[in-house]
């Protein structure tokens, strides 16, 4: 079994896609841990807030059969990838596959980890004594040197019965 570890984060109908993110993950990869849901800021250009978070599951399936999945469920939520980078959105990045190291798309382990605080505090929640696979350095301690970060992370209960459509 390979663990994957998924970054989850929408700002369009973030409680109802994150919602129905984590019901299909669920079904279909299950069962999933996850970490605390976060809003934050967007990075990188201006918006709504996002909520996001960090799941865990096990799998056999392939790499590519994972990162297809995971498209499939985007579209689910309604994201369209032709649209503007910048446009309100929901997205299920691959964090990791197992320790796979990869330079192509999708790079793994993403570089987000080390990036952004909104995936960095989650991860380092949910899989604390985990190592990152290049630089060997458990999520906790990674975390704990992360050092001030632009996004202001708050921790928030995710709403169960918020419509699809509703911006909140």
């Amino acid at each position: 079994m390979t663990r994957v570890v998924v970054g989850i984060g929408s700002n369009e109908s973030p409680h109802a896609n994150v919602r129905t993110a984590l019901e299909s993950l669920d079904a279909a990869c299950g069962p999933l841990r996850r970490s605390p849901v976060y809003r934050c800021a967007p990075v990188g250009f201006a918006g709504a807030d996002f909520l996001n978070l960090v799941a865990v599951f096990e799998t056999l399936e392939t790499l590519q059969s994972v990162q297809a999945r995971l498209r499939d469920i985007e579209a689910a939520c309604g994201r369209d990838r032709d649209r503007a980078a910048t446009a309100g959105r929901m997205d299920i990045d691959l964090l990791l596959f197992g320790d796979t190291v990869r330079a192509s798309a999708p790079r793994l382990p993403c570089p987000d980890i080390v990036a952004h605080a909104f995936v960095l505090k989650p991860l380092a929640e949910l899989l604390p004594e985990a190592r990152h696979p290049l630089c060997k350095r458990r999520y906790r301690q990674l975390w704990a040197d992360f050092g001030p970060s632009d996004s202001v992370l708050e921790a928030v209960a995710l709403e169960q019965n918020v419509p699809p459509t509703g911006r909140r």
